[in-house]
């Protein structure tokens, strides 16, 4: 049996209630006098039970939109790792097709240079070894990672460290627990 009402503090809206339904003889038998179980009573109770809907129906709202927020931020966070991994491969390319007439090997470091025509290339010469009779310009110092990645000599320490710590765990070859549960242990101490 559904009820509409309109709630005291928001007279333009109304609510919908749906009251159980009720028999006044279940399984053939009067229990009580229908009177008394079936009148609506107190019209304040149906304006209560509007109002509970309504304040279930805003929270349901408010936490989906929540919910719809944590996930539109992180589509926005894969969408700029995605841009930064274009990137990179397009920049990483770029350093491949660059001219070179020795055999390059992962784990060295490579120097670019510009020849005034605008042709790059590398070199195993670094600006320091050609002193001031660098013939041309230079560009920058990369070096040539396992993975065929390129790191700018600013970050190459850092790389370097971040692949020590990996190769450290995978030397241990620790396998990790198998949990059913949350485990938060660590955490906090």
């Amino acid at each position: 049996m559904d009820r509409t009402v309109s709630l005291p503090s928001q007279p333009d809206k109304t609510t919908t209630v749906t009251l159980v339904e009720s028999t006044s003889a279940p399984n053939g038998l009067e229990l009580v006098s229908s009177y008394q179980t079936n009148r609506v009573g107190d019209p304040m109770n149906l304006v209560a039970l509007a109002a509970q809907v309504q304040r279930g129906d805003d929270f349901i709202k408010a936490n989906a939109c929540n919910r719809l927020t944590v996930i539109a931020d992180q589509i926005r966070y894969l969408q700029e790792q995605a841009r930064k991994v274009l990137e990179d491969a397009k920049k990483d390319a770029d350093l491949h097709h660059a001219a070179c007439n020795i055999v390059k090997k992962p784990g060295n470091m490579y120097y670019l240079y510009q020849r005034p025509s605008g042709q790059k290339y590398f070199s195993i010469i670094s600006p320091k070894e050609w002193g001031p009779s660098c013939p041309h310009t230079f560009i920058g110092a990369y070096k040539l990672q396992h993975d065929m990645s390129w790191t700018p000599l600013a970050e190459v320490e850092k790389k370097d460290a971040e692949m020590a710590i990996m190769g450290k765990l995978l030397s241990q070859q620790t396998a990790l627990p198998s949990c059913t549960e949350p485990n938060f242990d660590g955490l906090t101490k």
